[in-house]
């Protein structure tokens, strides 16, 4: 894909999977040196970097580096990198180089197996003088690794748009708006095996996310298009999520054996289509036809699937300090009565993919799985969550959810940037704890959410407090500091949760349980870099796996010489420009 609007920048990649390898080629309009690197969203500061170009003599530079503060780029002790080719003409610099998906060395950023984030960057000419003006940087976007034309596309495939109809978009900071619409009308039963948004797009950055509910076949449902937790309960009817966007995602397909069924009896014949806009600008006279677009198939699949919900209920007892470094917030699931509230046997359920929610303080989230008290496993993780790119993805391997397993959703927030408490709820700038389990097979359940005891968590902050209302309204009482801040996690953590489970036939039951405890899951084996040497705070990790070097092309290789960028651009005086210009381009 091109990285830039000029298409001055064109990037492609491809992966072995089976040896944790991936291969990227940067082909830049420029000459002179080239740059590649994966970043975190919100600091610059360990950037994983990889820097070459072409010498006005004709040899060639290429290191692996990292930012190691704000103003110092170095070279990395273990050169994990490998070149493959690096080769200048009169209009374009390319760099072709591997690297493992995890390599033993603590510098470099792991790629996994859905996403990454990418910094881009050239310089202007042979001396390596940057250029301000001349200087591109892209600072953000995602990699999904996976080929579209692995997709398994079947015969018959009908497309079917459910979009919300001309709808003003109100001037409001945050409006959910919600309408009813029915699934198609087929004879026989059919697959939905793929989705994807439909966006206007000058409306793309109002819009938040988009989610499709299944609604009980004996639901009463209104009529047009209203506020869907407004004054009107009826709309929000209709809790059983069966697909959802959110802000940076793309299409989905379902791995080849699951589809959403309908034209059964007991499939959901309607929809609640809710579309949450972000108007912060109050921009008047916006209308809107935005909804998701579905294909649909009598090549049926092997298995029906569904979405579970889990994580912290969203109301105000959920609240995050201000000037929080990290605040870790947890919502309890406990399966015990799912076979009871559906009304049969739920066989277990098979988990492959996942969607992950907050919203713009949320750092990290993850949901782990515990059997008799016992922790069996992180079903899914993302420790470098960034609110502009949530997609659906898929898992490495399936996870089996049993009936009586528990399910613990951990998400982390940073409030640095904030003085005011922030409170759980709709708004982007209220919060949310949100993780999307895609299974099969599909059963009667729609969500399990949990909340602690929030009088006991005012009365360990101090506040004396005698209802739910009045304890969440105490957190604005609170004198908020480092240490009160662990106070509140604490007893977040350790008072008697509530857990919440609904029915797609708005079935409601309470339970009540505690948070086990969270053991960090081991990291899996690293590769073994081909060529440099360790640093010694880089001990290699006890169970490192070898990797086999690849053959480098023989292109642009033979006059291979590797002369450090630092002290290249040290001399040059340029260092100082790079480092300004990347984070300008932030």
């Amino acid at each position: 894909m091109f990285l830039d609007p000029s298409n001055a920048v064109f990037l492609r990649w491809d992966f072995d999977l089976e040896a944790e390898i991936i291969t990227f080629e940067l082909q830049v309009r420029t000459a002179g040196w080239v740059g590649l690197g994966i970043t975190n969203r919100y600091t610059m500061v360990g950037s994983d970097l990889v820097v070459g170009g072409v010498l006005p003599e004709g040899n060639v530079y290429f290191s692996d580096q990292h930012l190691a503060d704000e103003h110092t780029l170095e070279k990395d002790g273990s050169q994990d990198a490998e070149l493959l080719g690096l080769t200048e003409d009169a209009v374009y610099t390319t760099m072709r180089f591997s690297r493992p998906f995890r390599s033993c060395d603590p510098h470099d950023q792991d790629i996994t197996s859905d996403t990454m984030r990418v910094l881009a960057a050239y310089g202007p000419d042979d001396t390596l003088q940057l250029d301000r003006e001349r200087m591109f940087v892209k600072s953000i976007f995602l990699l999904q690794i996976f080929h579209p034309d692995d997709l398994d596309v079947p015969e018959n495939t009908i497309i079917h748009d459910l979009e919300i109809t001309d709808f003003l978009i109100p001037e409001d900071d945050t409006t959910y708006a919600c309408t009813f619409l029915p699934l198609p009308i087929v004879s026989e039963k059919h697959h939905i095996y793929r989705f994807e948004p439909r966006l206007l797009d000058h409306n793309e950055t109002l819009v938040h996310h988009i989610l499709l509910y299944a609604c009980g076949n004996a639901s009463i449902l209104p009529t047009g298009i209203s506020d869907c937790y407004g004054a009107d309960p009826a709309f929000s009817l209709c809790s059983q999520v069966i697909v959802g966007w959110a802000v940076g995602g793309t299409s989905y397909q379902f791995p080849d054996d699951v589809g959403i069924s309908i034209g059964m009896p007991s499939d959901p014949q309607w929809v609640r289509l809710e579309i949450h806009y972000s108007n912060f600008h109050n921009l008047p006279g916006l209308y809107d036809t935005s909804g998701i677009r579905m294909y649909y198939s009598a090549q049926l699949r092997k298995h029906d699937m569904g979405v579970l919900q889990l994580g912290f209920l969203t109301f105000p007892i959920h609240f995050i300090p201000p000037g929080a470094e990290s605040f870790r917030s947890y919502g309890l699931c406990k399966t015990e009565k799912f076979q009871e509230m559906n009304g049969a046997p739920v066989p277990d359920l098979q988990v492959f993919g996942y969607l992950l929610h907050t919203h713009l303080a949320g750092r990290a989230l993850k949901a782990v799985q515990y059997r008799n008290r016992a922790q069996l496993q992180t079903i899914c993780k993302d420790d470098s969550y960034d609110f502009s790119l949530q997609e659906t993805r898929d898992l490495p391997h399936r996870v089996e959810i049993k009936p009586g397993d528990e399910l613990l959703v951990e998400c982390q927030y940073e409030t640095l940037d904030r003085d005011s408490l922030t409170f759980g709820g709709p708004s982007t700038v209220n919060e949310m704890c949100l993780i999307f389990l895609f299974y099969y097979p599909r059963n009667n359940i729609s969500s399990c959410q949990g909340y602690p005891d929030i009088i006991s968590v005012a009365h360990e902050l101090g506040e004396e407090v005698s209802d739910s209302m009045e304890g969440a309204m105490a957190m604005n009482n609170v004198e908020w500091s480092p240490e009160s801040i662990r106070v509140a996690e604490k007893a977040c953590k350790e008072v008697q949760q509530t857990v919440i489970i609904k029915t797609i036939d708005e079935i409601v039951e309470n339970m009540t349980g505690w948070i086990p405890e969270i053991i960090p899951t081991p990291r899996g084996p690293c590769l073994e870099s081909w060529g440099g040497k360790v640093e010694p705070q880089d001990e290699t990790p006890a169970g490192f796996r070898a990797a086999a070097p690849m053959p480098l092309s023989a292109s642009g290789t033979a006059t291979l010489s590797h002369i450090p960028l630092a002290a290249l651009l040290f001399g040059q005086g340029a260092f100082s420009w790079l480092l300004a210009t990347l984070q300008a381009g932030v």
